[in-house]
């Protein structure tokens, strides 16, 4: 490997309108421009193929008025044979006669007194000495500058750090025209911009494109040399299986020639730990934490202690993207590029460990979830949610790795990761996927494991708006087996989804009785499902206007049910539940205040499991307000009221089981 000089240059500005222009950086563009202006040293740093080289020439070329005489170039190229050291580059960019000793003296000499700003472009293998280096000459020559582009910062204490990003693809706010990303991908397009642009569909795929490759420059100008090969529609299909496979003849630097090649460069900076954790971390979908990282990388001569310090370093490098407030309370989360993922997990397979780094994967999430669940059980339900919320990627990545890989080990540890966090698909919105899921895990693992009986009830309740037909089937299967081993949880559970579908057919009468049975059998504080105030609540809708005082007594027992406090989505529909049956009771005053008192009280942060008990007692207010009858259509885990047609509900219904 050798550095390539560049000696003291003044060339014009790169037409921005040109390949190799600026488009989308002036923001980034005058931000250096004030820190070159007030500072003596600044490097710019980013990922593989983010601009920085780019984002320093168009700025330098550009400045009309610089603080300096002369600009001196030193990139680090290694295709072309040159000056051993970042020293002997520097002394040759200088005007150094050939053999010169590049001592710090004598590059400070040849800097002189002249106002100079030295470029090092590009010098990430010879870092260490560029870091050396720098700080030699800042001390000898008070009047030098150093302009330093790179893939981490050099450490000095002086140092001005401008990180790149990636190219924004959705539109700012307050802007027109397209988005950054997309400007840049029609910009390199064989076809032009007025036609691509021109066409909804079409800007809507580029769109498309720019963010599979997550707007980084370099992929985005590689995509679009792909046009003259692919369509819009192929480009974006092929994208979504990976974009390591983008490569152009075009580029000068060799390692920008593929996407690949970019981020291998990276790659081969980094020394072992680096490697081998940046490699299993591959495995992530999503964001992850710290001590997933320690659970899935460590071992193999990686110890636990050196991981914090490799991610450190790793988001650095840009490998990683650090989420949240770094000095926070909570624990920071990293997130890797989809480029530098794509490498990692090549890299992890061709060593033959991504077997078992995805076995580590599911055991961890798996643990995870138990977690949750736990959290969701003790009254901890906001920070059970936010677990799952954050977690979500890689749980359903769980999931579907024990589909594609249907080992009876990942199968059976996928469908208690599922149903661990029943919570999530019942009760906070994901009912389809969580159904899917279970419609796909089920029939691969033993019908008689906890987890597979837990999750039939649940694929059943999950069904019930959507397929009732399956729902049914799931109830058919999770019966005759509770029955037989006197399981009245289950039992309890199979009775309120089966009150679902009786209120989904309009037999009021059939569903109460449902209702009123799943109360009895299922025990307070019992773990792994819903409360049985949520059962009573559904009961005293259902008898809210036909049997106003067995309803009023199933919803007081709804909202004294023991430990209905600490949940809060039994606790609001136990609320919703009681408000509705004052409505019915003719106190709208009542029924007002106390949806208003239950509304306030369940006000929480975004991602509280209360949404949808917010919504219906806001129908309900809306509804006592306007003083119309109007009956919205609830959420069904919420068990609409549809009018019942078998007339109505004998009063003593919900009273034998008070």
């Amino acid at each position: 490997m050798r550095l390539r000089a560049g000696g003291a240059t003044s060339r014009p500005a790169p037409d921005p309108r040109e390949s190799g222009g600026l488009i989308g950086r002036s923001h980034e563009s005058a931000a250096l421009r004030h820190l070159l202006g007030a500072h003596r040293l600044v490097t710019v740093t980013g990922f593989a193929g983010i601009g920085k080289s780019r984002l320093a020439d168009c700025t330098l070329g550009s400045w009309d008025a610089p603080p300096w005489r002369r600009i001196v170039r030193v990139r680090w190229d290694a295709d072309v044979t040159g000056p051993a050291s970042l020293a002997e580059a520097a002394a040759a960019a200088l005007g150094a006669a050939p053999g010169t000793d590049p001592r710090p003296a004598d590059l400070a000499a040849l800097c002189g007194a002249e106002r100079t700003l030295l470029l090092l472009d590009d010098v990430d293998p010879v870092q260490a000495e560029c870091t050396r280096l720098v700080q030699q000459l800042l001390m000898a020559v008070p009047g030098l500058r150093v302009l330093v582009t790179a893939r981490r910062p050099l450490g000095l204490g002086e140092e001005q750090v401008l990180r790149l990003s990636a190219l924004p693809v959705d539109v700012p706010a307050g802007a027109t025209g397209p988005a950054p990303a997309v400007r840049l991908f029609v910009e390199r397009a064989r076809d032009s911009a007025e036609e691509l642009l021109a066409r909804d569909p079409e800007s809507a795929r580029v769109e498309e494109v720019c963010r599979l490759v997550e707007g980084v420059p370099l992929a985005i100008e590689l995509a679009a040399d792909q046009l003259d090969r692919y369509s819009l529609d192929d480009l974006a299909a092929r994208l979504r299986q990976g974009q390591g496979w983008l490569t152009s003849s075009y580029p000068a630097l060799r390692r920008h020639q593929s996407v690949r090649d970019a981020v291998g460069a990276s790659y081969q900076l980094c020394e072992r730990a680096l490697r081998v954790v940046w490699a299993r971390s591959s495995v992530f979908t999503g964001s992850f934490t710290e001590a997933s990282a320690v659970a899935v990388a460590s071992g193999g001569g990686i110890d636990a202690q050196v991981i914090p310090s490799c991610l450190t370093q790793l988001t650095a490098l840009g490998v990683l993207r650090a989420t949240g407030d770094p000095g926070g309370v909570r624990r920071p989360r990293y997130r890797m590029t989809r480029a530098a993922r794509e490498f990692g997990a090549s890299r992890l397979t061709e060593a033959g460990e991504y077997p078992v780094a995805a076995s580590r994967r599911t055991q961890h999430f798996q643990q995870m979830a138990a977690h949750a669940g736990r959290c969701w059980d003790s009254g901890d339900q906001l920070g059970a949610v936010r677990l799952v919320r954050d977690e979500q990627d890689d749980l359903l990545a769980t999931a579907h790795h024990a589909l594609e890989h249907p080992d009876p080990e990942h199968t059976d540890a996928a469908l208690d990761t599922i149903v661990s966090v029943w919570f999530w698909w019942l009760a906070h919105g994901h009912a389809a996927t969580g159904l899917d899921l279970l419609a796909r895990l089920l029939p691969l693992c033993e019908p008689t494991r906890p987890s597979a009986v837990r999750g039939t009830w649940l694929a059943a309740w999950l069904a019930v708006d959507t397929d009732p037909a399956a729902a049914r089937a799931f109830l058919a299967a999770a019966w005759p087996g509770a029955v037989l081993s006197g399981d009245d949880v289950t039992l309890g559970r199979v009775a309120h989804v089966e009150g679902m579908l009786a209120l989904r057919q309009g037999d009021a009468r059939a569903a109460a009785a449902h209702f009123a049975d799943a109360a009895e059998l299922i025990p307070a504080y019992v773990p792994g499902g819903p409360s049985p105030a949520v059962s009573l609540s559904a009961l005293a809708l259902v008898q809210a206007e036909h049997s106003p005082r067995a309803a009023l007594r199933a919803a007081r027992r709804a909202v004294s049910w023991p430990g209905v406090r600490d949940d809060a989505w039994a606790n609001l529909l136990a609320n919703y539940a009681r408000a509705r049956v004052d409505a019915a009771h003719g106190r709208p005053g009542r029924a007002w205040h106390r949806a208003r008192r239950a509304l306030d009280a369940g006000a929480a942060p975004p991602g509280h499991p209360t949404g949808p008990g917010h919504t219906a007692l806001l129908h309900l207010i809306a509804e006592l307000e306007s003083g119309t009858s109007a009956r919205p259509v609830p959420d069904p885990l919420f068990v609409p009221h549809p009018r019942p047609s078998h007339g109505p509900l004998p009063a003593d219904t919900a009273s034998q089981h008070s």
